[in-house]
């Protein structure tokens, strides 16, 4: 007779638990872009959001350091050996995170690959940034930030960028200039949760399993708000809560729907070669059902 664990005899075991096949599962590593000089000048006063003089804001010195701090977490937690593709917001900000935390080391002028970040972007002091022993970098529009009114979150031209990354991916965005950005109309919250919907499931066309996406406060925090609802309080937290700068967080996103997972790479089928198993919980339902 099977004994069950003390302390586990009046529990369900199964409440609060969920099992999927791993091959309908990915698992996303979320990134919020390093501080950005808006970040500093909107917490002073708000309606410097407003400015030109934030456009397309990059990083400033203490992000670049939370960038190094990251990167040293992610190879020290071996992240770094195992995300197949790197997903960044097309923004200077969000690119220059992407590529300080997931890049290769400094450009050596003995490389002849494209460097995925030209030293001094953003009028940094940062080197050239190597694209050697680095995962793909796709610059994805969905997963930018809230569209419209605050200049720090309208791009510049993808020729000014590729000049800027030229290991980055821009193929998947469709027009050089920002034709998203309106300067008299900000994105509404439940608009950027939808466009955060729109990217998971987006997600489900690609074949890697493991993606670093960087990205931003706003499409995190409404485009994750949806999930969680029917979890404990502290799950829905970790989910969903504002982001800090350089922060990461990682996750499992589950295709219930069948959206586009693959097929299993590691299931084996069995019964190879071809031999009589029936097992014997079976054949006991069997003999019942027969009135035996």
């Amino acid at each position: 007779m099977f004994h069950v664990p003390r302390g586990l005899e009046h529990m369900d075991t199964a409440a609060g638990q969920i099992l999927y096949p791993l091959h309908r599962c990915k698992t996303l590593h979320l990134v919020r872009h390093a501080q950005g000089f808006h970040n500093v000048e909107g917490e002073k006063n708000f309606e410097a959001y407003k400015s030109y003089d934030l456009f397309d804001a990059s990083l400033t010195p203490l992000g670049w350091k939370q960038v190094e701090n990251l990167r040293g977490h992610v190879k020290a937690s071996g992240l770094s050996k195992t995300i197949e593709l790197v997903i960044v917001s097309p923004l200077l900000r969000t690119m220059q995170t992407a590529v300080g935390v997931f890049g290769g080391e400094a450009c050596t002028d003995e490389t002849s690959v494209p460097p995925l970040m030209n030293a001094g972007v953003g009028d940094s002091d940062r080197p050239a940034i190597s694209s050697l022993n680095a995962p793909p970098f796709l610059a994805v529009e969905l997963c930018r930030e809230h569209l419209g009114v605050h200049p720090c979150d309208k791009r510049r031209s993808i020729t000014d960028y590729r000049n800027m990354f030229p290991a980055i991916d821009f193929s998947l965005v469709e027009n050089d200039e920002d034709i998203l950005w309106k300067p008299d109309i900000r994105e509404k919250n439940e608009e950027v949760a939808a466009r955060g919907l729109k990217f998971l499931e987006w997600l489900w066309t690609r074949k890697e399993k493991e993606i670093a996406v960087v990205t931003h406060s706003g499409f995190l925090f409404h485009s994750l708000s949806a999930f969680g609802n029917d979890c404990h309080p502290t799950v829905k937290s970790e989910i969903c809560t504002h982001f800090a700068n350089c922060e990461l967080r990682s996750m499992v996103v589950v295709d219930k729907g069948m959206i586009g997972s693959d097929e299993s790479s590691t299931n084996y089928s069995g019964k190879i070669p071809y031999g009589l198993d029936l097992p014997s919980d079976v054949a006991d339902e069997n003999h019942t059902g027969n009135g035996n």
